[in-house]
């Protein structure tokens, strides 16, 4: 009998998976698009290839690659597991079989690669393109109405075919598009470039007065929009169940969630910097700017790289009293309620600790925009000493926060160039924080004894999982 927290694992065996979006079977051809991802290896000369598929589209992995392997001549290498989300393009993986290019299929973030050359293969899903007009049309009664319509990528496909059903009854609504990597050039004056769209909105008055139409099923795709664009009221289609609806979701709710978070990276001492993404240009210069920005205002900080991060992992830095996670634009809102200890976005620890940063109603959820030359970027205000530094209170304690702002660098050395006389020949040791904090556990964990275990030969182990091994409840030899 399963209990709240733990069952004997045995449905978890034995479910068998089916994948969730799957290619029509027989239509490979059309829904992969062989034809343009063979003409891309071709056209770059490409001899070893990644093709890169989220977990729903494994299942057509071993067929796809045959037949580019056979239409191209070039060697064809599966990344069947990713390193961090399916949605960006695992550039550390197709590096370790020395691939030259990457064919990224399914659902994607857009984000912009830094080597290898990507070509997206979103998998052109079906829509029913009468039922989303209808739906509309009911919608938007008015014909008026300044819209504009987004979309998932993986019915992009499509939105030709709409544009042209609807523009000609709407003449104030526009349709975003795709683009794969940073387009050339700047924005022009009154367009919009975010999450791999752009739309332009000065004919429409500016996009704060403008509505959103989403084509798609409710994700983080959706989530990172309304967002974003809190201020225009979001409406979206499903072609799963063909029903369209108001977004009902209450956007100030989750506003004031994230907030809370930001107020309990201010109450932080110690911030853990998880790296979310190594495919994603501009982590580097993202992950830089954060330890900078923890060091002016005095908190230590922790850089990990866990992959794919769960509450186990993130359990084992109990020293951590908060995490900022560096990911794309779409896996960076992760829900921490199931975690130990919160999870913020770069752009809420900058709301944190750079007091010239102000609530203006503006998310981001795009790290690239806090960078320097970036549209959201804020240059850290003049540090003041710490006697003349404003009592700050925290609003979750009530208590006074200690004031971190001096008029130089640092107050001491930092932590990592502390030294200490490791032994009796006077040699000089580095201490570090976290060395000394696990110095401090009652447990540290298993024990090398180097030199102190006698060598045995390998014998059979345990068959199971933890919960419930074959021979338990069976006498021992």
């Amino acid at each position: 009998m399963a209990t709240a927290f733990s069952s004997d694992g045995e449905a978890a065996l034995r479910r068998e998976l089916g994948p969730a979006v799957a290619a029509p079977r027989g239509d490979l051809d059309g829904f992969y698009e062989m034809g343009r991802a063979a003409a891309f290896v071709r056209g770059g000369g490409f001899r070893k290839v990644a093709l890169q598929f989220p977990d729903e589209l494994l299942a057509d992995a071993a067929a796809v690659a045959a037949r580019m392997e056979a239409a191209t001549g070039a060697e064809m290498y599966v990344l069947g597991d990713t390193t961090y989300g399916s949605c960006c393009v695992d550039e550390v993986a197709a590096e370790h079989a020395g691939a030259e290019a990457v064919l990224h299929y399914g659902p994607a973030c857009l984000s912009p690669c830094r080597k290898l050359p990507v070509l997206h293969i979103f998998g052109q899903q079906p829509l029913d393109v009468g039922r989303c007009t209808e739906a509309f049309r009911e919608l938007y009664p008015d014909r008026q109405s300044r819209v504009v319509v987004l979309s998932d990528v993986i019915y992009v496909h499509a939105m030709g075919e709409l544009e042209q059903q609807l523009c000609p009854e709407y003449p104030n609504v526009v349709f975003s598009r795709v683009v794969c990597g940073d387009p050339p050039g700047p924005a022009l004056p009154g367009e919009v470039r975010q999450f791999g769209r752009q739309f332009p909105v000065e004919a429409l008055g500016g996009l704060q007065d403008c509505a959103m139409f989403y084509v798609g099923a409710e994700g983080l795709a959706l989530t990172s929009f309304m967002l974003t664009w809190n201020r225009c009221p979001f409406s979206s289609f499903d072609p799963a169940t063909g029903c369209g609806r108001r977004e009902t979701l209450n956007v100030s709710r989750a506003l004031m969630r994230r907030l809370y978070l930001v107020e309990r990276a201010r109450d932080a001492q110690v911030v853990g910097i998880l790296v979310g993404t190594l495919g994603v240009a501009g982590y580097l210069s993202v992950l830089q700017h954060l330890r900078e920005l923890l060091r002016w205002a005095g908190k230590r900080s922790y850089m990990l790289a866990v992959g794919k991060p769960n509450p186990a992992k993130l359990a084992n830095f109990l020293e951590v009293d908060i995490f900022v996670l560096v990911a794309c634009a779409q896996n960076t809102l992760l829900d921490s309620s199931e975690f130990y200890r919160p999870i913020v976005t770069p752009y809420e620890l900058e709301l944190a600790c750079n007091p010239a940063r102000e609530w203006t109603g503006n998310y981001f959820t795009d790290f690239r925009d806090l960078l320097p030359g970036a549209c959201a970027h804020i240059e850290l205000p003049p540090a003041v000493p710490a006697a003349e530094a404003v009592p700050d209170i925290s609003l979750i304690t009530g208590e006074m926060r200690a004031a971190h702002l001096y008029d130089h660098p640092a107050p001491q050395l930092p932590p990592s160039t502390a030294l200490a006389c490791r032994d009796q020949t006077r040699a000089l040791a580095e201490i570090s924080p976290a060395a000394s904090f696990l110095e401090s556990r009652s447990w540290r964990g298993l024990e090398q004894q180097l030199g102190q275990t006698p060598v045995s030969k390998a014998v059979q182990g345990r068959r199971g999982i933890a919960i419930a091994y074959e021979d338990e409840g069976r006498e021992q030899p």
